[in-house]
């Protein structure tokens, strides 16, 4: 992974705004619609094509296709994995999965205000194989031409954890949760390492280890999900990536990428340590929204590995307010403080397009502004760092 001795270089969590003609072309997928598989195909290089030179307009060094293919971050895996397939089964247990204990608490707020997807979560009715080579060497092929026509400093890739499925792909399956953790393992392995290969970075996404606490396992409580969940997602992800080198992955944390309490999120310096077993050399962490901007404080009393690279989101991702230049430097500087200048990278906090919307949360033209400020900070931080004029 490139880093930086002059200057802080910038980057995202993957999810961009889809052109409204995608978006229709997937949605009518996803509900089982006749869509041509050339039209989707298209679409999707054009848009690839076009969100790749938007980042790079933005001053974004190291960009992602903005999964522009995909339904969601996780739930396009039906398409590449065997015996994954709508079940309304599955749509049950999901709904119950995305229950947060701070909705609980706060049941004026509505779960209709942070609905994930217009389409029901799938199950897993079968062994699961890997079956989605060609979508995935389009995916590959689709970003090294948009990369080789913007020219960006480097390029970068998401796929779903393992744990991370266990949520939005529900087991009807296995006989037990640790087994179908271990099949997903296995399953998204080939994704992993056919993303390095191809020469991008990999970023597996896990908000396993700290959106998951507050819903899926609420019933557990901080250390049964350490010790039970946490631990073994981690043990089954350093499986898959088994033989990868670590310069070239880095892994996402969330708490959930949603506009709401948050009041029992789980403490980043609670769940950091675990995912620093991770054979990962850089790590994005939520760093700008208001229940998570405070832990660049707590995170000065965590030991953290001098190999390893920390990516804080210095712009949040759930709101239309586009974050002042100077507030995005005070924040990068936060980081840099830490761990030292050279291992920080500038991020956003979680996706603008985690999962395909008619109505999207935050308005596309301000999630461009708010990636230009995300530039402009990081300009003004390299300024103060180095010594330098912005």
């Amino acid at each position: 992974m490139k880093t930086s001795t002059d200057r802080i270089l910038t980057t995202h969590t993957g999810s961009l705004p889809r052109p409204k003609s995608l978006i229709d072309i997937i949605l009518g997928r996803e509900k089982g619609d006749t869509i041509d598989p050339g039209t989707f195909e298209a679409a999707t290089a054009r848009a690839i094509e076009d969100v790749v030179g938007q980042q790079v307009a933005c001053g974004i060094d190291i960009v992602s296709d903005g999964e522009m293919s995909k339904p969601s971050y996780a739930t396009y895996v039906r398409h590449r994995i065997d015996n994954i397939v709508p079940d309304e089964r599955a749509a049950e247990k999901g709904r119950d999965y995305m229950i947060g204990r701070d909705l609980i608490a706060h049941p004026d707020f509505g779960q209709n205000r942070r609905s994930f997807s217009a389409v029901a979560f799938p199950g897993c009715v079968g062994p699961l194989k890997y079956k989605g080579e060609a979508a995935l060497k389009r995916d590959l092929a689709d970003l090294k031409a948009a990369v080789a026509k913007s020219k960006p400093a480097e390029a970068f890739m998401t796929a779903p954890s393992p744990g991370i499925l266990t949520r939005f792909v529900v087991n009807l399956h296995y006989p037990t949760e640790d087994a179908y953790v271990d099949a997903l393992a296995e399953a998204m392995k080939v994704e992993y390492r056919a993303i390095v290969e191809a020469g991008f970075i990999l970023q597996v996404d896990c908000p396993d280890l700290g959106s998951c606490r507050n819903n899926m396992y609420r019933r557990l409580t901080d250390d049964e999900f350490r010790s039970q969940i946490a631990e073994r997602n981690i043990a089954a992800l350093n499986g898959a990536i088994a033989g990868l080198p670590a310069d070239r992955m880095r892994l996402h944390i969330c708490w959930g990428n949603y506009e709401g309490p948050h009041t029992h999120d789980l403490p980043l310096t609670r769940i950091i340590d675990i995912a620093f077993k991770a054979n990962m050399q850089a790590f994005s962490i939520e760093a700008a929204n208001p229940r998570h901007d405070h832990e660049w404080e707590d995170l000065k009393t965590v030991k953290i590995p001098d190999e390893k690279i920390l990516i804080p989101g210095v712009i949040d991702s759930t709101t239309n307010f586009v974050e002042h230049p100077k507030l995005v430097a005070q924040r990068i500087g936060r980081y840099a403080d830490i761990v030292g200048r050279e291992r920080v990278i500038a991020g956003v906090d979680c996706g603008f397009g985690t999962a395909v919307r008619t109505e999207p949360i935050v308005a596309d033209s301000i999630v461009w502004s708010k990636l230009k400020a995300l530039s402009e900070g990081a300009a003004i931080a390299s300024g103060r760092l180095w010594g330098k004029a912005a």
